[in-house]
């Protein structure tokens, strides 16, 4: 399916600056890296939304270069992105995000 739009929940700004402090912890410029790579990864939902398996009742894509996964519902040709949460996290912490979002 080719989606026409892309949106972003407010809640997911928070998800990838979470992930962009933590990787900026590490080396200075790391977390820049990740925030323009999962972005990139985002958008290539214009053309692969709904191939990706579905976990905790949404579609799942792993990000392609840090331990991340993209979780995103489709309705209309309109592609909404849920979260962007860590995948080293415990599932039940990925649930309570994932619960009231969306």
């Amino acid at each position: 399916m080719n989606a026409r739009e892309i949106i972003i929940l407010t809640e997911v700004a928070d998800d990838l600056n979470d992930g962009k402090a933590f990787y900026d912890q590490s080396e200075p410029g790391v977390g820049d890296y990740f925030w323009d790579s999962v972005l990139g990864d985002i958008e290539s939902l214009l053309i692969y939304a709904g191939i990706h398996s579905r976990a905790h009742g949404l579609h799942r894509m792993l990000a392609k270069r840090f331990p991340y996964a993209i979780y995103y519902e489709i309705a209309a040709e309109v592609v909404y992105v849920i979260a962007v949460l860590p995948m080293r996290r415990d599932p039940a912490w990925i649930e309570g995000r994932l619960s009231g979002r969306g």
